[in-house]
């Protein structure tokens, strides 16, 4: 199957998300997948996708989030890989029990809560991404009354089930997360 262009993209999710920040989460998390993919030697273009669409349902349908996106994405003809990272994400939540049982799944779990918590912060101290430090990061990180509907622990485990330490991951984002157009 062809993947769609950026634009394709970006207007399939418009249409579908209409919070703001959801669209701006959406952003955050098809870049740090992406900036994943070329250490996987994986589709950066999926991966991206992926990302972008991995709460396409979430506004329209969040007691069954992700099950209506899954549905769409099959009859859509996206690959099995990017269906099951969807759903892998989702795991513990309206009842998903599906574990991540691929780099792609792995990673979008590793990305989606996290970015979450780089948004939070950008709000309360308005700097560039790539400004940001690690150790602003996983303070934040700690502070359960910071960003309180963040799920830290699945943040502490995508990362385990990623193999990689907190420091890394949050250098990784802090060297992909793109500029968004707020503040």
């Amino acid at each position: 199957m062809q993947l769609p262009t950026a634009t394709e993209a970006r207007n399939t999710l418009h249409h579908y998300v209409t919070d703001p920040y959801q669209r701006i989460h959406a952003e955050m998390v098809a870049a740090a997948v992406a900036g994943y993919a070329s250490q996987y030697n994986a589709n950066t273009t999926l991966w991206w996708l992926t990302g972008l669409w991995h709460d396409l349902d979430y506004d329209l349908h969040p007691d069954t989030h992700p099950g209506p996106a899954l549905a769409w994405l099959e009859e859509w003809g996206y690959p099995e890989e990017m269906i099951h990272a969807i759903e892998a994400h989702a795991e513990g939540f309206n009842g998903f029990t599906t574990t991540a049982n691929s780099d792609l799944a792995r990673v979008l779990r590793a990305c989606d809560e996290i970015c979450g918590i780089f948004y939070a912060y950008r709000k309360l101290n308005p700097i560039p991404y790539q400004d940001m430090k690690v150790k602003s990061i996983k303070k934040r990180l700690a502070e359960n009354k910071f960003a309180p509907g963040i799920d830290r622990e699945h943040i502490y485990t995508a990362c385990t089930t990623l193999d990689i330490d907190m420091d890394t991951h949050i250098q990784q984002l802090i060297d992909t997360l793109p500029e968004p157009n707020h503040a």
